[in-house]
């Protein structure tokens, strides 16, 4: 399939970065060798000249081309917070879960699938399936979609219930023993030590000791007690 925004992507291919590229993530399909920066530039452009129905026909284009970086670009398309409606943005992004393959075109993917789960929690109730997926990108997706629960400042009693909610989730996937999960575990309760350090000191007394060591580690790695021993160093996200 050809279409100006695709080939707008090839135009700006590096085919030495597009083989370093395919290497590096390992998923067999077309890379070009765009850096994301230079991709944020052109959907940028795009978003400006289509309504939402279009925005959301050209994501749907991007990813059935199954090219990383028009894949990465229909994600970008759609990681707006304001979209209305967004029933059908939601819809495609849920449409992909079942399809990931790997954490990087995901986690583009998961960026903009937040802002529809924090406009709408009511989609959490679809994402709590992606628990049993036999796809681990697919469970996975469901930690990662709902990161944005782990950085409220003034969480609303809502809010709060809802995060209780995904911490469960992390107890039925403690056991899951792919090390992805593992770290996807690790990184919400890191994320969420920064607002809420008890919450995941309970969590890990309870729960820790069904974790990998990678994941209790991880997840204690921002804790005030832990921080101020081990500094900044490795702050590093996924994966």
């Amino acid at each position: 399939m050809a279409f100006p925004q695709l080939d707008a992507l090839r135009a700006m291919g590096d085919p030495q970065k597009a083989a370093e590229m395919a290497t590096y993530h390992k998923v067999p399909r077309l890379y070009l060798g765009i850096a994301v920066p230079a991709i944020d530039g052109l959907v940028r452009g795009w978003r400006e000249e289509l309504d939402v129905p279009g925005r959301v026909a050209l994501a749907a284009a991007l990813w059935d081309s199954d090219v990383h970086e028009a894949r990465v670009a229909a994600a970008k398309l759609l990681v707006q917070a304001r979209i209305r409606p967004d029933d059908a943005a939601w819809r495609l992004i849920a449409g992909w879960v079942p399809l990931f393959d790997g954490w990087a075109v995901a986690d583009h993917a998961m960026k903009a699938g937040e802002r529809r789960l924090l406009a709408d929690p009511r989609r959490l109730d679809e994402v709590e399936a992606w628990l049993e997926h036999p796809n681990l990108w697919t469970r996975r997706a469901a930690l990662v979609g709902t990161l944005p629960w782990t950085h409220l400042r003034n969480p609303k009693p809502d809010d709060l219930a809802q995060r209780e909610r995904i911490l469960s989730w992390l107890v039925r996937l403690a056991p899951d023993r792919e090390t992805f999960i593992q770290k996807a575990i690790g990184w919400w309760l890191r994320e969420l030590s920064k607002h809420d350090p008890q919450r995941v000191r309970d969590w890990l007394a309870d729960h820790g000791a069904t974790l990998k060591p990678l994941a209790r580690r991880e997840a204690a790695r921002w804790l005030p007690e832990n921080r101020s021993r081990r500094g900044e160093a490795g702050q590093g996200g996924q994966p």
